[in-house]
């Protein structure tokens, strides 16, 4: 990699981490550089605190589509081919309210729609009778889709990184300048790649103040759940959330709220109990077998940003090129493999000017 281009990516979240990815699988010679990585806890960190799974929430935007589009296919190929990835395949169900169908909400966005945009993309595609749906729901769907466990993912996605070739420096940054000198091998940075997340907000030389949370909080159980679910809304708060997802090598993720500009990361026992019963109450089979066990209760933030993900390319003072990927907010993942190829494009691009 000598005369190959090198490429500082700042951040090794599940943007960075793919970012990089992708980056070296086009023979770019590059170095992770990171606050935090796989295997830490801490509330800036957001990656490690996500359910996570494929359940595409764009309405109208082409842009974001593609980026769910691209991360799908490849979603689906990992579990044929990676079982250790930590992604399995699993149906997903969503369930309409009639008070929710005229509903404009950035969250759910087109999974209010009767026919996503996704529709011709995803497996076994079906519009559900309205018969057959629960008390207090009008309208349905259900497609395959894919759920991951994230404490396995990220350090599966890191050791591919390392695999080709990527290097990785635990180091807290002030400034995105100071990144042009840390490539591993000790030349000057070609390119930058900012996937700082919420920390986007906070780095000197972006300080992006569109940046903010989208607090989340769930409850990890022991217990099992046939699909993964996702309902319109709750009687509970516009800021709360009922989904359910069963995660490979078990246990299942009970949420949720998503609750903009907090940034508190302890959790809240009335809100636990709040989710526990309207979890119960869309899906019962949850305690088929045994009583509802609690591992553990969680508390995420989402990296958000008003106007939507940046992934741009800017020429910075003192700086020179970088790529910004960051601000997916509740699609980090399911988009991630989407922005990653968008950096790529726009690295190439930056190499040609």
């Amino acid at each position: 990699m000598t005369n190959a281009k090198k490429i500082v990516v700042i951040g090794a979240g599940v943007a960075g981490l793919t970012s990089a990815l992708q980056l070296s699988k086009k023979g770019y010679d590059v170095t992770i550089v990171a606050k935090f990585v796989p295997g830490d806890y801490d509330i800036e960190y957001t990656s490690p605190w996500a359910g996570a799974n494929w359940m595409s929430f764009v309405k109208d935007n082409q842009r974001l589509a593609n980026y769910d589009r691209i991360t799908y296919g490849v979603f689906q190929r990992l579990v044929k081919e990676c079982p250790d990835a930590g992604i399995w395949p699993q149906r997903c169900i969503t369930y309409v309210r009639p008070e929710d169908l005229d509903k404009q909400s950035d969250l759910l966005g087109g999974l209010l729609d009767a026919r996503p945009w996704f529709a011709d993309l995803v497996g076994n595609f079906t519009m559900l009778d309205p018969s057959t749906l629960p008390k207090g729901y009008c309208q349905g769907i259900a497609y395959d889709s894919v759920c991951m466990n994230v404490q396995v993912y990220l350090p599966w996605l890191q050791s591919q990184c390392f695999a080709n070739g990527v290097k990785l420096k635990v180091i807290t940054l002030k400034h995105i300048k100071e990144a042009v000198n840390l490539h591993a091998s000790g030349c000057k940075a070609d390119l930058i790649v900012n996937c700082t997340g919420l920390l986007a907000s906070k780095l000197g030389g972006v300080m992006d103040s569109k940046i903010y949370p989208g607090r989340g909080q769930t409850v990890l159980v022991r217990n099992h759940a046939p699909a993964m679910y996702n309902v319109s809304g709750t009687t509970d708060g516009e800021d709360e959330l009922t989904y359910i997802m069963s995660r490979p090598g078990g246990g299942t993720i009970l949420g949720g709220c998503y609750q903009k500009g907090n940034w508190n990361g302890a959790v809240d026992p009335n809100l636990a109990e709040r989710i526990i019963r309207r979890s119960l109450e869309l899906c019962p089979e949850l305690e088929n077998d045994f009583p509802l066990d609690i591992v553990r209760h969680n508390v995420g933030l989402r990296p958000s940003r008003e106007g939507g993900p940046r992934v741009e390319l800017e020429d910075l003072d003192g700086v020179g090129k970088v790529v910004h990927n960051y601000g997916a907010g509740g699609a980090g993942y399911q988009s991630s493999y989407g922005m990653a190829d968008h950096v790529v494009e726009l690295a190439e691009l930056a190499f040609k000017e």
